[in-house]
């Protein structure tokens, strides 16, 4: 079998879910994966399975071990739909590649020991991708593994744009703004080229909304400011985590309430947000159903009202705005909150075409807005498929080294 007849297969891991695509191996990747699902809930109470085509429905996973069972679920059904073909690589979405990582690379020993090193900085995603690589590893030794990297995207951000106000040492410990959602950006500076041309080269913001948020300032399709940082808390509230933060009130918290790390990790990520201002639902959806409700309401406002805050400031970072656009789940789908966070951008000139917003078309904004406003898909998955691509073409790419500016 040739090496184009080969499928490159993308796990997607997080804390709950497990995203998986399937791709041939052509040059260039074609954009559609052949097959593509998930398995959700894992360490819930009832954990489903969904892929092309067919609806998510239970799925049973061994309790002691649901994450080890949902990777075994998801290898034996892969085996049982490709046939004859062989799978020639597996790609990862990695979050955090740290200093040291800034293109895909092919994960060994030595490199997996590295990026557990990186587990508190990303601790929803980061343990959980390690995890099935090393699984991975075991079970299919003859078949390469590629690390793609959600910081890798963010290392063209300015030095002064990756600086902690902290004394120098830490810096020289690595202690630095990063910036997370790389390959959802990575592939919107494509697919924004296509869609816009030189529009998208100019002064451009994509707020990644989904159950984590960030926002991506770039010029020239570079990125150049971002809203998460040294972790994924940074920024925009999310659906559980808190967003930036007065990290006076953290120690406040941790001196009055007596919470150890590891309590105040946990309301941080899981507790916040959406979910904890509300004290109903991470879903926003759900929050725009019982808007009735006074939490509810709070909740949506304080989402909103922080999502303009950051995207005024990433206007001032990249000197202007001229194309803004929505991505992921939230961004993509959710017409209401894409409305509400354009009305509070009034002052920028953004107006929107109201029944192109609730269609969720391509382009959502007024004629007469003086910043276009669009919606693009993401599409990570590819991303890492091509990446993955790429360093099987090239095995001598090294793929680490000191990020740009450090």
């Amino acid at each position: 079998m040739s090496d184009t007849d080969d499928l490159i297969l993308v796990l997607n891991c997080g804390s709950s879910s497990i995203k998986f695509a399937l791709f041939e191996r052509t040059r260039p990747v074609a954009r559609k994966p052949l097959w593509n699902g998930k398995v959700d809930g894992i360490t819930g109470p009832a954990p489903t399975f969904g892929e092309t085509g067919v609806p998510p429905a239970p799925v049973a996973l061994d309790p002691a071990a649901p994450y080890t069972a949902a990777l075994a679920h998801i290898g034996a059904r892969i085996d049982q739909r490709r046939g004859d073909r062989a799978i020639g690589a597996i790609g990862h979405r990695i979050v955090h590649g740290g200093a040291r990582y800034f293109q895909p690379v092919r994960v060994d020993s030595d490199v997996l020991a590295d990026l557990r090193g990186y587990i508190p900085l990303a601790p929803l995603h980061q343990p959980f991708a390690l995890e099935a690589v090393d699984q991975l590893l075991a079970q299919r030794p003859g078949v390469p593994q590629v690390a793609c990297f959600d910081t890798a995207f963010h290392h063209t951000v300015p030095a002064v744009e990756q600086m902690l106000p902290l004394p120098r040492a830490f810096w020289d410990r690595g202690v630095r703004r990063y910036g997370f959602h790389g390959l959802s950006y990575e592939y919107q500076s494509i697919a924004l080229a296509e869609r816009h041309g030189a529009l998208a080269r100019g002064r451009v913001i994509v707020a990644h909304l989904g159950s984590g948020a960030s926002l991506c300032g770039m010029i020239g399709l570079q990125s150049m400011a971002t809203t998460m940082g040294f972790s994924a808390l940074e920024g925009l509230m999310m659906g559980s985590r808190s967003g930036s933060i007065d990290p006076g009130a953290l120690l406040y918290l941790m001196q009055t309430e007596k919470l150890s790390p590891e309590e105040l990790g946990h309301l941080l990520y899981h507790d916040s947000g959406l979910l904890g201002v509300s004290g109903l639902s991470s879903d926003p959806r759900v929050l725009l159903a019982r808007e009735g409700e006074e939490a509810a309401r709070d909740a949506l406002a304080l989402y909103v009202r922080r999502a303009v805050r950051e995207i005024g400031s990433m206007t001032a970072a990249i000197g202007g705005l001229d194309l803004l656009v929505f991505t992921a789940g939230i961004g993509e789908h959710n017409a209401t909150i894409r409305a509400r966070i354009c009305d509070g951008l009034g002052f920028l000139g953004v107006a929107l075409d109201p029944a192109a917003n609730l269609a969720n078309a391509p382009v959502i904004s007024a004629t007469a807005s003086r910043v276009i406003v669009g919606v693009e898909p993401t599409n990570e998955e590819w991303i890492a498929a091509s990446r993955t691509e790429e360093v099987l073409r090239d095995p001598d790419r090294a793929g680490r080294g000191p990020a740009a500016a450090c």
